[in-house]
């Protein structure tokens, strides 16, 4: 009787301990939804590795978790995830988010920041969560990509594959059996290709010294022709201005013995050196301009014509 009494008692505690665990968990969960505030964060893209469960950082803290997560009814390309953040973290009407990577796993992450402190804290309206629209994600990008970027993968290799084909390869080791031949070839004249080079170099030399000499040959040509030109010209001046002048003295006497050549020689002997003079100036300007045609330079150097210079 007395062992029965026993059972009864052990029976009566555990049921009594277990409701009370059970209080104080529902108690617990219940005193803990007052310090947590909740969000709805939109996303305009796909959120491949997000699930429920999933961590909510706050400039690279844990703030959070993601409570739900569905599309949205009105728009199925936007996806609503319900976060839950600590109610001591300062959600701002300028706070941002967006998908990240969590470290090396592949499962993604909601990842809050900004939120200036002069900005106005985001709170609930009508009692619905706030709302925060994401930003893109490279991450997202990448991975809702991946499809095309592993087809180009793929198509790069079979350019690789068919560029290292057996006929490439072949015609890759000739060319380089060439080449080496060719390098061979070349050091065996490096003798005569430093004499070639040599040769070049002094050939270069040589040009350049008459590249010099004719540019001072050229300026000397030209002063001489400024200046002694500038004689010859006066010369040919004088002589034209000497020529008027006999013409018209001739012309003057005719004019004024017209009369005397009509009747005797009286106009021929005044005539006579009119016509000497005459003769003498034609033969001057004859003789320049014979030195001229013939030999320019040395008329006005008044030497032989000066030999050219052979390099």
């Amino acid at each position: 009787m007395e062992t029965r009494a026993h059972h009864v008692l052990i029976g009566l505690f555990t049921v009594i301990a277990i409701a009370a665990a059970m209080l104080f968990a529902f108690w617990l969960g219940r005193s803990g939804e007052g310090e947590f505030n909740r969000y709805r964060v939109v996303f305009k893209e796909a959120v491949s590795g997000l699930s429920q469960g999933s961590t909510v950082q706050y400039s690279g803290i844990r703030v959070g978790e993601v409570e739900e997560l569905h599309l949205d009814p009105n728009d199925p390309r936007r996806v609503v995830a319900q976060i839950r953040i600590v109610a001591t973290t300062p959600i701002k009407l300028d706070t941002r988010a967006k998908l990240s990577m969590n470290g090396i796993t592949g499962t993604s992450q909601i990842q809050l920041s900004g939120g200036t402190p002069e900005s106005q804290p985001l709170v609930a309206q009508n009692g619905e969560p706030p709302i925060i629209v994401a930003d893109p994600s490279p991450i997202a990008r990448l991975l809702a990509n991946g499809e095309d970027l592993m087809t180009g993968v793929t198509q790069a290799l079979t350019g690789i594959n068919r560029m290292l084909s057996e006929d490439n390869a072949e015609r890759i080791s000739r060319t380089l059996d060439n080449l080496q031949q060719a390098t061979a070839m070349i050091a065996e004249q490096r003798d005569d290709v430093r004499e070639m080079v040599h040769q070049l170099a002094l050939a270069s030399q040589q040009a350049s010294a008459t590249l010099e000499q004719t540019t001072l040959l050229m300026r000397n040509a030209n002063v001489l022709v400024n200046d002694k030109g500038r004689v010859v010209l006066d010369q040919a001046e004088q002589t034209l201005a000497s020529l008027e002048g006999s013409s018209t003295r001739l012309d003057g006497i005719l004019a004024a013995n017209s009369d005397s050549l009509a009747n005797g020689l009286q106009g021929l002997g005044e005539l006579g050196p009119a016509i000497r003079e005459l003769r003498e100036t034609l033969a001057s300007l004859r003789q320049v301009s014979h030195g001229l045609n013939e030999n320019p330079v040395g008329y006005l150097l008044g030497r032989e014509h000066a030999q050219e210079f052979e390099p």
